[in-house]
């Protein structure tokens, strides 16, 4: 049986995914199913899986990470210059060519290709195109395509502000993972296209979201809601590169009350940093350098603040409207 490619457009950049089988890379499809072109064009980026017995784990260069993984369990990285590798011993390991454009699966008959290895390639092939996943909230302002990146560790209240900021008319790009790329022109941005986590506390205190949610939540008290079915009661952009004006860092309130408030950008720069990029024994690989610099451009070109989320997060909408457009 002759191999399968599929073609995924991230924004200009065409990732080529080739195996044997599709249901090699489900979770490929999962978060890129929408970005799926059927044209055969070159790929900028090509990631080829094998299914093998044969898993190359010790691979040369000098070791950058050995230990647990959330989720995923134990795992190596391994620092060789040009080439990266990630090895989940006795399961799956990837090399990651620097420069060239390509990236190996190898994968053993009973694995399934694991979060942190996925993530890992597509931060590579995104990288070789000059943009960066950032773990960040993206919204346009009400009747703009101007955007606002909301940054905030997990569990801070990205979703619910996100969600409350949809419901006073700006426009929903991702509530948790966006791309930037600057560029001499600007800074722009725009949302991977995933589903969205809606706690159950998330749903009692924006009761607007209920006609999109079921009755069963998860282990978490969550539930995944399709961009779909959002956009039947708020506005969900499409992934256009939009202009970033402004980047909030989020946090809750000592109060009740909610405020948006200057932020120095070195601060700025700090929070995100420490959210968005990784640190091994080896220091910073070239990835990792290199969104390093993506971060000090945004964060010097766009203004910052903090905002704090009080009692109603949809009082946010005014004060960042007032904040951004004047």
């Amino acid at each position: 049986m002759s191999d399968q490619t599929f073609r995924y457009d991230l924004n200009g950049q065409v990732i080529g995914i080739t195996a044997a089988r599709a249901d090699l890379w489900p979770n490929f499809d999962l978060m890129l199913g929408t970005l799926r072109v059927e044209a055969a064009v070159q790929p900028g980026f090509r990631i080829d899986i094998v299914e093998t017995l044969e898993l190359q784990e010790n691979p040369q260069g000098k070791l950058a990470f050995d230990g647990e993984v959330p989720l995923d369990g134990h795992c190596r990285m391994i620092d060789a210059g040009s080439v990266f590798h990630l090895v989940f011993p006795g399961q799956q390991t990837v090399s990651i060519h620097d420069g060239e454009g390509r990236a190996q699966i190898r994968l053993h008959p009973d694995s399934k290709i694991k979060w942190t290895l996925l993530m890992m390639v597509l931060d590579a092939a995104l990288d070789a195109d000059g943009q960066h996943m950032l773990h960040t909230a993206g919204l346009t302002l009400p009747d703009s395509e101007a955007l606002v990146l909301i940054h905030a560790p997990s569990g801070t209240g990205k979703s619910t502000t996100s969600l409350a900021l949809a419901s006073q008319g700006f426009g929903l790009c991702s509530d948790d993972v966006m791309i930037l790329k600057t560029t001499a022109d600007g800074v722009t941005a725009w949302g991977m296209p995933r589903k969205v986590k809606v706690h159950r506390h998330t749903a009692a205190m924006l009761s607007f979201v209920s006609p999109c949610l079921g009755e069963t939540w998860d282990a978490e008290g969550e539930q995944s809601v399709s961009l779909d079915r959002l956009g039947e009661i708020i506005r969900v952009e499409d992934v256009r590169p939009r202009p970033v004006v402004a980047l909030l860092h989020l946090a809750r309130s000592a109060d009740t009350e909610t405020r948006l408030l200057p932020m120095a950008r070195t601060d700025a720069m700090v929070a995100l940093a420490t959210d968005n990029v990784r640190t091994g024994m080896t220091g910073l690989l070239s990835v990792q350098k290199r969104r390093m610099a993506a971060i000090a451009a945004l964060v010097k070109r766009v203004p910052t603040f903090t905002l704090e989320i009080g009692a109603r997060p949809v009082e946010a909408a005014a004060l960042i409207r007032a904040a951004v457009q004047g």
